[in-house]
């Protein structure tokens, strides 16, 4: 592979998130303004729909009522930019060196009001010919009681077996993404199979994989992707399958985008 797709999200005195065909892909802020990620498994061959938002909320629960936007004005520093760039493997991710595919920015002069979150997009034609990826087909769902329920003990069994060293349930639950990840970056399924299961393995063997405790009253599915995908996550907004924190403060998240299908759940991103 000698190049490689990335969202690349920078920001100035401000928050934002950059989506990508309806799945959130980097947020950053003040602390950490700039984020670069590679996106192969989340486009599509011709249009796709580049997203920038400012002030993001955090994924809250779906029967929390939505907040009224919040009235802002702009103090003249805050910008926000997105960009797809497609730069050479081993290259620095930059836009002088790199193919600039699409992009959106955000700033407004002092004193300018508006009101938050605010969203910007654009139809971004990419010249890929990746596979037409699984989640772009998956069902629509919509989050009922019941579905919170199963996704919350499918996510809790995960923990689980992780936690006592055994793998083949997590290695099952997410074949489907291991393989088009696989097919995405021009790798082996099998070996990026054997891959994960070593990763995982390796952090058990270390403690890493002390679990946060998952009940139904701090357990949420945010939607994406227009309803085929459903993010796993708690109260804060942050992956539901997610360590303790060490004690050096560190965690491990494990986000897990899931999609229903029959009455059984598959982890496809």
């Amino acid at each position: 592979m000698e190049r490689l797709l990335v969202l690349k999200l920078d920001a100035q005195d401000c928050e934002a998130e950059a989506r990508l065909n309806g799945i959130p892909l980097a947020r950053v802020n003040s602390a950490r303004p700039t984020a670069i990620v590679p996106v192969h498994e989340y486009t599509l061959a011709g249009t796709n729909r580049l997203e920038l938002v400012l002030w993001p909320r955090a994924s809250n629960a779906p029967e929390q009522p939505v907040e009224p936007p919040l009235p802002l004005v702009a103090n003249g520093r805050a910008a926000a930019h997105a960009r797809i760039l497609l730069p050479r493997v081993g290259n620095v991710v930059e836009e002088a060196s790199a193919r600039t595919l699409g992009q959106l920015d955000w700033a407004l002069p002092a004193g300018q009001a508006y009101e938050a979150p605010l969203t910007l997009s654009a139809d971004v034609t990419l010249p890929v010919s990746f596979p037409r990826w699984r989640w772009m087909d998956a069902p629509l769902a919509a989050v009922t009681p019941v579905l919170l329920q199963q996704a919350l003990a499918f996510v809790q069994r995960l923990a689980t077996d992780l936690a006592a060293g055994e793998t083949d349930s997590f290695i099952a639950a997410a074949r489907l993404r291991t393989e088009e990840l696989a097919v995405a970056y021009q790798r082996q399924p099998a070996d990026e199979t054997q891959r994960l299961r070593e990763h995982m393995l390796a952090l058990h063997a270390a403690k890493s994989l002390v679990w946060e405790p998952l009940v139904i009253e701090g357990f949420a599915l945010r939607s994406l992707a227009g309803g085929r995908l459903l993010e796993c996550l708690d109260a804060s907004g942050l992956a539901a399958l997610r360590t303790l924190p060490d004690e050096l403060g560190q965690t491990l998240s494990f986000p897990l985008r899931l999609t229903s299908v029959e009455g059984k759940l598959y982890v496809l991103r």
